[in-house]
């Protein structure tokens, strides 16, 4: 359950954010390469250290987090150590490291033929109709990949939840592939883990296997 809410409330916030990253990147903009370097950084880091990172963020104490919510005037909270808060929190963490999602749309982006949107100047379409008929449709194979891609990696989540929190607050971040482990390598059942880790490859396969179906509809 813990990993099904996190999947659904990732993939399309993590869908969303890269392409708006890379539409606001995909300009001949001065310094714009370096822009790209700083939105990409992120998702090249280790998984330790960005675990560090938004444990000091998300620290109820002295966090970044509640700095910020302070300085708005809105009650500072506990992140990772509520209930309630935890699991958008890691999605939070997660979605920090959308360049690899980013730079693929960034490379559909700039593979769409410049010929359409001259076309569509010439009959006097705006920005948002250049975008919902041109640039999205021209954009489903790129989208569908990284769909596949981030829903496969959103049954992966281990890391993270090992380190800042090992399951916790009361099991609410205990993810598939940690039970995995705390099963295989902390109870010492190896039989069931391995079960569970043949289940978990089931699941995605047969995710993939639907969206493949699904694909001919939409890309």
């Amino acid at each position: 359950w813990n990993t099904a809410v996190y999947t659904v409330l990732y993939v399309p916030l993590h869908l969303i954010t890269a392409l708006l990253a890379a539409l606001l990147l995909n300009t001949k903009a001065r310094g714009i390469k370096t822009y790209r370097v700083i939105f990409y950084i992120p998702s090249i880091m280790p998984a330790v250290a960005t675990a560090f990172l938004w444990m000091w963020i998300f620290n109820p104490n002295y966090g970044l987090a509640n700095g910020l919510l302070d300085l708005v005037g809105l009650p500072p909270q506990k992140w990772l150590f509520d209930e309630t808060l935890a699991k958008p929190s890691f999605v939070l963490m997660a979605l920090w490291g959308l360049g690899s999602a980013m730079i693929v749309f960034l490379a559909g982006l700039q593979g769409v033929d410049p010929v359409l949107y001259e076309a569509a100047d010439i009959d006097g379409a705006n920005t948002w109709v250049k975008f919902w008929r041109i640039t999205l449709p021209m954009l489903t194979p790129v989208l569908f990949f990284n769909l596949i891609i981030g829903i496969i990696g959103s049954f992966q989540v281990f890391t993270t939840a090992y380190i800042a929190t090992n399951g916790g607050p009361n099991n609410a971040t205990l993810f598939y592939v940690l039970y995995i482990y705390n099963q295989g390598w902390k109870f010492a059942k190896m039989g069931y883990a391995s079960a569970l880790a043949w289940v978990l490859f089931v699941i995605v396969l047969l995710l993939t296997l639907v969206q493949f179906k699904m694909a001919n509809r939409w890309v």
